[in-house]
């Protein structure tokens, strides 16, 4: 069965360029690899014919699994998103219940992920404790080292 990933334009585009990229580009670099490789003699003995070989294959995989990821995709209007509770594409702020700290983070799909930016996937452990969450509730995430954080839900926004 699939995973349905939600996404916006912009994330699907980015996903469209990145397969246009590995076959266009990518590919010609690994063809032209196999070519050299092959000019070369014995492929039986031939390791560069090999890695290149395997290159093409792991290369493969990935524009194969980037098609069927962007297949099993749905766009998501952000001007649609509801702020009365966490989903996909809101941002929020907490408030570390332990120490009082705030941190503001954007729930996004494990494409678009990128902590240096708080953009945090919507599989990870804190945005799977946030989903559904209303403000002032107080969640309480466990983490992959057991640790558990406690937060209060200050604000959701899109």
């Amino acid at each position: 069965m699939a995973i349905i990933e939600y996404n916006t334009k912009k994330g699907i585009k980015k996903i469209i360029n990145k397969i246009k990229q590995l076959e266009t580009i990518e590919r010609k670099k690994i063809i032209k690899a196999i070519s050299e490789a092959r000019d070369k003699g014995d492929l039986s003995e031939n390791s560069e014919y090999d890695a290149a070989k395997a290159a093409q294959k792991i290369l493969e995989f990935k524009i194969f699994n980037l098609k069927l990821k962007l297949s099993n995709t749905r766009i998501i209007d952000i001007s649609k998103i509801s702020t009365s509770q966490v989903s996909i594409f809101t941002k929020v702020k907490l408030k570390n219940i332990d120490n009082g700290n705030y941190q503001n983070y954007t729930l996004v799909p494990e494409s678009e992920s990128n902590i240096k930016k708080n953009k945090i996937s919507i599989n990870s452990p804190i945005a799977i404790g946030l989903i559904g969450k209303k403000i002032g509730d107080i969640i309480y995430i466990k983490l992959p080292n057991n640790k558990i954080i406690n937060f209060k839900l200050i604000k959701i926004k899109i």
